[in-house]
């Protein structure tokens, strides 16, 4: 492999999730922000919730007139 060609690698690189849950991983960058963790995330928590992005799922629902 070549020499001096790979990003350095952070094994204790900690990740800031929008609901304020923090922890550490690996990655080539040393901190991390993400807005949905395993902690917050429906799949993982059994809540019925959408998570929507950017207004997607209304406008679906605008689109195909869906009601709730």
């Amino acid at each position: 492999m070549k020499e001096k060609i790979h990003p350095k690698y952070f094994t204790d690189a900690k990740v800031i999730c929008s609901c304020g849950n923090t922890f550490t991983t690996g990655s080539t960058k040393k901190e991390l922000k993400v807005e949905i963790c395993g902690k917050c995330h429906p799949f993982f928590t059994g809540e019925r919730r959408i998570v929507d992005t950017a207004g997607r799922v209304e406008r679906f629902k605008k689109r195909y007139k869906i009601k709730e």
